[in-house]
């Protein structure tokens, strides 16, 4: 996993790291800030398209500090004027001009000098006072005021600049490693936070840093033997690049695993058929559903690809205990096995659950309504556990995630704004893809069939499955976000976007 993701460290530890890095080298020191100002500009485009995209006569702000953070925010900003010929930049030294360090002014030279009368300087106390600085409302901010070694508490100066950045209409504020002032009242309010070559750990708790973003300046891509049991780590869209790759030419569907999905009801009948859906798209070979029988020909018409059991149903309409046959004669050629979806609460139904749970000798991927201790205490195989916070606070009674896996031995893909991938051993994996249009009821069942289709390609490697899933599905609710907003999609949109998000991970 070493190779498709990078540590997450402490600041003292990242400071070391660069130190030992860079050394005395300017120039190396010079070219990693341009790398890291043009991939904070590359970011910050494809984010912004979530809301209409940059207009051809952007109004850009740069919030200046003193360091590298200023430097990479100026070449940030420079790169988007070059795209954008019509746009202009308002810059506020928020510590005046001439503190700025080497580096950081040679990047302002270099901007003021390319771009000229289209940059502006607004100065300092303009921008921090009452009166009307520049424009009523710019379309993209840029902080880069404090870097990670900033301590509190926030210059006052500084601080009104940023209450002023915050109090102006902007479309989309960005911060470039860390927003500017954490955990201060006066700091930098970011919808997005670009970490750029290193993810700083305050950055996880950060209250005011939006949306994370990794911006890999290449710096691990040579082994770090000190680093290699870093407790936390990021993930990349590497993760996924096996799976872009040509399959034997002398293959045939058993050797991409078979997938059996158990779920549905009456009263949840949706949840398990998004779930085939994704897994039908994740790569597997084969997918088996057994699901209501009153809902099964309705599904085959809907997914004809994948083999749909009708199972007996309880009075309620949920999976009676009665159909337990069914599983049985069927799991002898199963690969994995995905429970939950739409199961519902019935009391036969979760003792059902029980039962299935105990005979499964495959991994076994656990989401919704199969989150319950007696089911977890029943699994024998690898199981993957995919609780949003209300769910795994329901299961895991108070320990926190490394401490849950540890005592269960399961593997945990914890959604959130973060998700956060854990197993038994080895580091907490941390996925920053994917956003708000994901908070819709189905996304979990669709990461739940991504997540069951791929263990059922690799049964013997759960942890790489879980942090597969966890990217793909983001990746893809990115893109879907980009292309079509945030507000008026719907959840499965999603699917028509794992292909082009499974060849960023080759690229």
């Amino acid at each position: 996993m070493a190779t498709v993701s990078d540590p997450i460290l402490s600041c003292a530890d990242a400071a070391d790291f660069e130190r030992r890095l860079f050394g005395e080298d300017e120039e190396a020191a010079w070219a990693a800030m341009r790398r890291a100002g043009l991939g904070v500009a590359a970011a910050v485009l494809c984010d912004i398209e979530e809301i209409g995209g940059l207009p051809g006569r952007a109004r850009v702000l740069v919030l200046a500090g003193k360091g590298h953070n200023c430097g990479d925010a100026l070449i940030a900003a420079g790169s988007i004027l070059e795209g954008f010929p019509g746009a202009a930049a308002d810059v506020v030294f928020a510590f005046g001009e001439r503190a700025l360090r080497p580096l950081a002014k040679r990047a302002w030279r270099e901007f003021a000098d390319a771009f000229g009368d289209r940059v502006r300087v607004v100065p300092r106390e303009q921008a921090g006072g009452e009166a009307s600085a520049g424009p009523t409302a710019y379309d993209l901010s840029l902080d880069g005021v404090f870097g990670y070694q900033f301590r509190p508490p926030v210059d006052p100066q500084a601080g009104a600049v940023l209450g002023w950045a915050n109090r102006i209409p902007v479309r989309l504020r960005a911060a470039v490693d860390l927003p500017s002032g954490p955990g201060d009242p006066s700091g930098f309010l970011a919808d997005f936070t670009y970490a750029t070559g290193i993810v700083k750990a305050p950055l996880l708790a950060c209250g005011n840093a939006g949306r994370l973003r990794y911006v890999d300046l290449g710096f691990f891509a040579k082994a770090v033997p000190e680093l290699g049991a870093a407790e936390e780590r990021v993930l990349k869209p590497s993760v996924m690049g096996p799976l872009c790759v040509l399959r034997q030419p002398r293959t045939d569907k058993r050797d991409y695993g078979h997938l059996l999905v158990v779920g549905g009801s009456r009263g949840y009948p949706g949840a398990v058929l998004m779930s085939v859906l994704a897994a039908l798209r994740s790569g597997v070979g084969l997918v088996t559903a057994l699901v209501p029988e009153s809902l099964a020909a309705a599904y085959a018409a809907r997914a004809p690809e994948a083999m749909w059991v009708a199972w007996p149903e309880t009075p309620g309409g949920g999976l009676a205990l009665e159909g337990l046959s069914q599983f049985r004669s069927r799991l002898g050629r199963a690969t994995a096995v995905v429970m939950g979806p739409g199961l519902g609460t019935d009391p036969e139904t979760l003792a059902l659950a029980v039962e299935i749970a105990g005979l499964c000798p495959v991994p076994v991927v656990l989401d919704a309504d199969a989150l319950q201790e007696k089911v977890l205490g029943a699994v024998k195989a690898p199981r993957i556990l995919t609780p949003h916070a209300g769910e795994f606070a329901r299961i895991s009674r108070g320990a926190d995630l490394r401490g849950f896996c540890g005592k269960t031995g399961a593997t945990v893909i914890l959604k959130g704004p973060v998700t956060r991938i854990a197993s038994g051993s080895g580091p907490v994996h941390h996925s920053f893809f994917g956003g708000p249009v994901l908070a819709r009821g189905g996304s979990g069942d669709l990461l739940a069939g991504l997540a069951g289709g791929l263990l059922a390609q690799s049964p013997s490697e759960p942890m790489l499955a879980a942090c597969r899933a966890a990217v793909w599905h983001g990746l893809s609710a990115d893109l879907l976000a980009r292309a079509r907003g945030q507000t008026a999609v719907s959840v499965t949109q999603l699917l028509d976007f794992l292909p082009q998000a499974l060849r960023q991970g080759a690229e």
